[in-house]
C-alpha cells in the first residue's frame, strides 16, 4: 500500500494542528509555520501534497507556489485562502496551483479534496513502479556502473516524456537499441498503446510500404481481397519502432519523410487521407552520415527522425560493466535451465573482461547462455565459456600470404564450432568495413551470394 506525505504550511496553531489530527490517521502530516521552513524540509520530505496558506508572515504563499513548482513540478499543491478574491485565485492557479479551500475550512470537503488529489498521485506511482520494474526486468544493457549508460538512461527519462517527438537511437550491434525503445515506450505517455516493431532491413524492399502504409483492395496483385492496415495504423496511439532505418529505400524515405512531416499518408491504391498519431522511434548501425553523402540516405529525413539522438555506448567502452552483466545473464540463465550457479571464476571472469565485444551486449548474453548451460556448477568456468584467447584468435587472420595458423588441439580439446564462428565472425566485420557496411559488396569480397552473407551476419553479429 502507497503511504502519503502531507505537508500542510500556515502560520495560524490552531489550523495546524486541526488539520493535522484530521488527517494523521490516514496519511502522514508535517506542519510548518512559515513557507522558510517548509521550503527547506520540502526537497528532503518529498511530499505528495502541499497545503499552502497564501497570506503567510514573510514569504507569501504565492511566492512559495513558485519555488515549490521549482523543487519539483510533480508536487500538487492545494492554496489556502480567508477571501475568495478571485484575482487571486486565478494569480495561483496560472502558476501551477491544483486547487484551493476557502477558510473557515470544512473538514469533509477538505478531506474529499485531498482524497481525490492524491488518487492521481496514486495512480502515478503505480505508474512510475511498473516502469522501473519493467526496467529492472526487460532491459539488461541497463544494468551498468559505468557514467556512460548512467547517462544514457537519464536522457532516455527526459526524452520519454514527450509522447510524439522522434528518436534515433544509435549504436553498434548488439548494443541493446531494441531494449532502450521499448523503455522509451514504456516511459512515454504512450505506454498503454501498442509498440509495433519493423525490422526494416529483413522486410523486402518492394514489400516496405505496404507493410509500413498498408493497401486498398486490388490495389495490386497479390494483394487481401479485404486490402490491410499498415503498420503505422496499428501504432497509432503509441511507438513504432523502425529497426534498421537505413534500409529503406529513397522512395519509401520520401514517404515517411511526409507522414513525419504532417501525421498524414495514403494506402498504397488508395485516394482517402489517413491521419495517426504515433511517436516514431528509429535505430541504426550504419553510417547515416556517409550515406546521406553518397545518396543513400535523405539528408531531411535524417534531422526529422533525429530530433533527439541517442548514443549508445559499446560494451568496449564501458569494461566496467562486462561483470555486472554477465552476472545477470549468468543467474537468468540458471533459473531457465534450473540450475544453481552462485557466480564466476576469476579465470573467467578475467578472460570476459579481456574479450574483444564485437556483438556486444548480445554476444556477452550468448556466451554466458552457452557456459550455463553446459556447466555443471556452482561457478561459471573459463572452459563453460569456449572463449579463445585474443591472440590464438589472431592466428585465423591470414598474414603475409595464403598461409593460416590455427589454435593448437590440445588434450581438453577445442570447441571447433566456435572456433569457426570466431573466424566467420571477424571476417564478416572486415569486410562489412571495408564495404563501408554496403552488404552486398561485402558478400562479394567473401565470395558469397547476398543472401547467405545475411543469414550468416544476422546469425553471427545479431539483426
Amino acid at each position: 500500500m502507497i503511504e502519503f506525505n502531507v505537508c500542510l504550511v500556515d502560520d495560524d496553531e490552531h489550523i495546524r494542528e486541526g488539520i493535522s489530527t484530521a488527517l494523521e490517521a490516514v496519511y502522514h502530516v508535517d506542519t510548518y509555520p512559515t513557507a522558510e521552513e517548509a521550503l527547506k524540509a520540502i526537497p528532503k520530505k518529498s511530499p505528495d501534497l502541499v497545503l499552502l496558506d497564501i497570506g503567510l508572515p514573510g514569504m507569501s504563499g504565492t511566492d512559495a507556489l513558485q519555488e515549490i513548482k521549482k523543487i519539483d513540478p510533480e508536487i500538487p499543491v492545494i492554496m489556502i485562502t480567508a477571501f475568495e478574491d478571485i484575482d487571486t485565485v486565478i494569480s495561483t492557479m496560472k502558476l501551477g496551483a491544483h486547487d484551493y479551500i476557502i477558510k473557515p475550512l470544512h473538514m469533509d470537503a477538505l478531506e474529499k479534496t485531498i482524497k481525490n488529489v492524491l488518487e492521481t498521485v496514486r495512480l502515478r506511482k503505480e505508474v512510475q513502479l511498473l516502469q522501473e520494474r519493467f526496467l529492472k526486468e526487460n532491459t539488461p544493457c541497463f544494468i551498468a556502473e559505468s557514467n556512460a549508460i548512467q547517462d544514457v538512461m537519464e536522457f532516455m527519462r527526459k526524452v520519454a516524456k514527450s509522447p510524439d517527438t522522434p528518436i534515433l537511437i544509435i549504436g553498434e550491434t548488439g548494443t541493446g537499441k531494441e531494449l532502450i525503445a521499448r523503455a522509451i515506450h514504456f516511459h512515454s505517455p504512450n505506454f498503454k498503446g501498442p509498440f509495433i516493431t519493423v525490422n526494416c532491413a529483413a522486410i523486402p524492399r518492394d514489400l516496405i510500404e505496404s507493410e509500413l502504409f498498408g493497401y486498398e483492395k486490388g490495389s495490386f496483385t497479390g494483394a487481401r481481397a479485404s486490402g490491410k492496415r499498415g503498420l503505422i495504423e496499428e501504432a497509432a496511439g503509441g511507438t513504432l519502432f523502425l529497426d534498421e532505418v537505413g534500409d529503406l529505400s529513397l522512395e519509401s524515405q520520401a514517404k515517411l519523410l511526409r507522414f513525419l512531416e504532417v501525421g498524414e499518408f495514403y494506402r498504397i491504391g488508395g485516394t482517402k487521407k489517413l491521419f495517426v498519431q504515433t511517436r516514431v522511434v528509429s535505430a541504426t548501425n550504419k553510417d547515416i552520415d556517409a550515406m546521406i553523402r553518397n545518396g543513400q540516405f535523405r539528408n531531411d529525413l535524417f534531422f526529422r527522425l533525429g530530433v533527439i539522438k541517442v548514443q549508445v555506448p559499446a560494451l568496449n567502452e564501458r569494461p566496467g560493466d562486462i561483470i555486472p552483466l554477465a552476472k545477470h545473464f549468468l543467474f537468468e540463465f540458471s533459473r531457465k535451465f534450473g540450475k544453481k550457479f552462485t557466480g564466476i571464476s576469476a579465470e573467467a571472469e578475467r578472460r570476459l573482461k579481456e574479450s574483444d565485444w564485437v556483438g556486444n551486449v548480445r554476444e556477452l548474453k550468448n556466451i554466458i547462455e552457452r557456459g550455463v548451460l553446459v556447466g555443471d556448477g556452482p561457478e561459471l568456468l573459463l572452459h563453460d565459456l569456449g572463449l579463445i584467447q585474443k591472440s590464438e584468435t589472431e592466428r585465423f587472420i591470414m598474414r603475409g600470404g595464403p598461409k593460416l595458423s590455427f589454435p593448437s588441439l590440445s588434450s581438453e580439446g577445442i570447441d571447433l564450432t566456435f572456433a569457426q564462428e570466431t573466424m566467420e565472425r571477424f571476417y564478416i566485420k572486415a569486410a562489412l568495413k571495408i564495404a563501408d557496411g554496403n552488404e552486398s559488396k561485402a558478400a562479394r569480397l567473401l565470395h558469397m551470394n547476398h543472401h547467405t552473407f545475411r543469414y550468416r551476419k544476422n546469425k553471427l553479429l545479431g539483426d
